[in-house]
Parts: C-alpha cells; sequence; structure tokens
C-alpha cells in the first residue's frame, strides 16, 4: 500500500497539477451595459433646434441601494445640454435590470426640460429593444447600445391676467 501511495505521488509530481484559477475569475456585480441616447431637440411648431434645453435619464423608478443607507427613489444619473444646432448625446451605464421591461421591449425613460420655463417639459420612452450594440463584451460589462432619438418641445402659452 506505501509503494503504491509512493508510486501515485511520484506520478503527480512528474505531471504536476494545478490550482482552481484555470475556472476562471470570480467577478462581483451584476451585468451592466452603457446606453446612449443622440438626437436633437426641437421647436414642434417651427421646427427649428432648440439650444440649451436639459437632456436626462428620469430616474424616478430606479432605487437606489446601499449598505447602511436606506433605499430612495432617486438616483443620480448623466445629464447633458444641447448644443447651438439643439444636438446631444447622453450616456450612462445601467445594470441589467434597470431598463424597464414593458412587452419585448427594454425601456429607459428620458427627460428633456427647459429651464427657462419657454417650453413644455417631455419624458419620453425611449425602446432600446432594436438598439445599435457596440463595445466590446467582458465579463459582466455587455457594451454600449445606442439609439437616435429627435425630441419635438411645444411652447408654453402665455396667458395674460389682464382683460
Amino acid at each position: 500500500m506505501k509503494s503504491m501511495n509512493w508510486t501515485l505521488a511520484g506520478i503527480l509530481g512528474l505531471l504536476g497539477f494545478s490550482g482552481c484559477n484555470k475556472f476562471g475569475v470570480d467577478e462581483y456585480g451584476t451585468p451592466h451595459a452603457d446606453y446612449t441616447v443622440k438626437g436633437a431637440v426641437f421647436n414642434k411648431a417651427t421646427g427649428k433646434p432648440l439650444a440649451g434645453i436639459r437632456v436626462a435619464y428620469n430616474c424616478e423608478s430606479c432605487i437606489t441601494l446601499m449598505y447602511g443607507v436606506l433605499p430612495t427613489h432617486y438616483a443620480s444619473k448623466a445629464h447633458v445640454m444641447t448644443n447651438a444646432k439643439g444636438e446631444f448625446k447622453l450616456t450612462d451605464r445601467f445594470d441589467a435590470g434597470e431598463p424597464q421591461m414593458i412587452g419585448n421591449k427594454g425601456i429607459l425613460p428620458v427627460y428633456a426640460e427647459d429651464r427657462n420655463g419657454v417650453f413644455q417639459n417631455e419624458i419620453l420612452p425611449v425602446d432600446f429593444s432594436n438598439a445599435e450594440h457596440s463595445g466590446n463584451a467582458k465579463g459582466w460589462y455587455k457594451g454600449e447600445y445606442t439609439v437616435n432619438v429627435n425630441v419635438e418641445l411645444t411652447e408654453i402659452e402665455s396667458k395674460s391676467f389682464l382683460t
């Protein structure tokens, strides 16, 4: 029996054996991706581009959970301002569960806000189900999804209180 053990130990010693790291590296987190909305904001009545409009992901439905902190319904997400041509490019990273699944569509609400109060604010449900996929997916990161959207804002009617 001792000679059999010595023989097996010798064979294993000659052939060698590896550790458990051949199975991959442990990753902690959840699947996530970058979601990009590109487009322009226009005046609905005139079709002219609007500069200075704040475009952001509307994340009132998102819940941010942190250890030792009570959950909040507000998660700070990226925002951008439109340029002189009304163009914008909004990118932020979301976990796999954050886009709301409505039917077979992954929806992220985008908020267009005129801080001057001339145009009505608009919430757009942006559909990422047919988004252009790019970027190298690696581990939990699934790449970048991009959609093009044009936004039309309606001018607020001014009401005169003097009659």
